[in-house]
Order: structure tokens, then sequence, then C-alpha cells
């Protein structure tokens, strides 16, 4: 049985709508794991601001890479919004033939995407979006789940704030605000209540390292003050001119 999910507070339209090629329209709720196994698509013309904004953790890649976003027809925008993370983009003159077509192949990548990762004493459920110690959630936050996964891709190499930002907020710049030590901080907050704070940290030259192992002989060579706990204004998406951009609140 094909399933495809619909991101939209407004009804398919007849272009859109697999069903009429034998589709079922998937009716998980938002905490269950199969919600996010399928592809997903939208219109760009159907989508307000709110309604990104209630999309809560499609907004983050991985699963980003799920979305076939229909009906922009710009073609810089296009290679943007792929850049982005999202699966597909395609313009106003799909039709429903090809719209199947490329709603396959996320498919086919759906099922290759790794759903968790055993590190140590960490699980990391994807489509759960969360992290598990001792069989407990730890109860992540969607960019703190991608920021403690994009770090999980390279135990023990450090990684860039740059490449975080590229990576995790999907911005080319830095931008002039401590967002992402606001989510490490919080972060190791949360691994803290397990007692893993000592998988999250900060080199010497400001980088960040994930450590599956306790025992590590460098784990006491970081250094944690930057990280403190401040109000963040957390990235959004929203729709201008039927553009998808991530900006500041």
């Amino acid at each position: 049985m094909r399933l495809f999910r619909w991101l939209s507070a407004k009804s398919i339209p007849p272009s859109c709508d697999l069903r009429r090629f034998g589709w079922n329209l998937a009716e998980s709720t938002d905490g269950d794991d199969a919600a996010h196994c399928h592809p997903a698509l939208t219109l760009a013309g159907t989508m307000s601001a709110p309604d990104w904004s209630d999309l809560g953790e499609w907004r983050f890649s991985p699963l980003r890479k799920l979305i076939l976003l229909i009906g922009i027809d710009d073609e810089t925008a296009r290679a943007d919004l792929l850049r982005q993370g999202f699966g597909d983009v395609t313009g106003n003159s799909t039709n429903l033939y090809e719209i199947e077509a490329r709603a396959l192949r996320i498919a086919a990548q759906a099922e290759t995407l790794p759903r968790k990762r055993r590190l140590g004493p960490l699980l990391l459920d994807l489509f759960d979006r969360d992290g598990f110690a001792h069989g407990k959630r730890l109860g992540l936050h969607p960019r703190e789940f991608a920021l403690i996964w994009r770090l999980s891709d390279c135990p023990g190499e450090a990684v860039a704030k740059k490449m975080l930002i590229r990576d995790v907020w999907r911005m080319a710049y830095v931008p002039e605000t401590n967002s992402l030590a606001v989510h490490v901080f919080r972060l190791r907050a949360k691994l803290a209540s397990a007692g893993l704070e000592w998988m999250v940290q900060t080199t010497e030259d400001g980088c960040y390292r994930f450590r599956a192992a306790a025992s590590s002989p460098a784990a006491s060579a970081f250094s944690f003050a930057e990280d403190q706990a401040v109000e963040d204004k957390p990235l959004e998406l929203s729709v201008f001119q039927g553009l998808v951009k991530e900006v500041p609140e």
C-alpha cells in the first residue's frame, strides 16, 4: 500500500492528489513514527506562514527530505529550497504523473534513512525525534535533536560552528546571535539529567565534538564556559511571495 501525507490545512487539489493513482492518505497522528515514513506533499500556494509554523518537526532536517514542495516556478528559488534540504521541489506546471514519480523516489529514499543510532548509553530515534538513556526519554526539542544527530554523524571529530549552522539551521552564514550556544547548553542540560553531559563537548578552538565513550582521556580538556542559558530567538520558516526561507523570528 502506497501512503503519502498532505501538509496543508486546505484540501488536496486534483492536480496533486495521488489518491487518483491508487495511493492512500496517511492519517497517522503527529506522535506516531509511521507519520514520518512516507512522502509528504504540499502546494506552496496553499501554505500560509502559520501553516509552516504548525509543521513543527517537519521544518527540520532530516525529515524535510521527505517533503515534495509543489508550485515553485522560480528556478533559483527551487535550487535554494533543495539546498535547504527539501526532498524535491517542482513548478506549478508539473502534472500528476511526474508528481507520482517524484513521490516514489522520495519514498525509496525514506527506506534508506537510518531510523535509530545506538551510541554507547544513548539511543537516538530519528522518527521519534528524541534521545533515550537508560530507557528514559530525554525530551529533546527538534533543533536539539537535529544538533546531536549531526554531531553523531562523526563521533570524535570536531565540527565547526559554521558547519553546524549550515547543516542544522540551513543557513550559509553565521548569524550575530548565540542561538547555537544556547541550543548546545540546553542539549547538555538534558543529557546531564541522565549523566551524559560529557557526550557533547566544546573544543579549545570553539568547535563541538560528540563523544560516545566517557573513558576518553580528552574528556577533561574542553571548556564549557561559552555556553550560557540565555533567551534564544529560534529560527522559523516563513512564506514570503511564494518563497520559503529561514529567517530570524
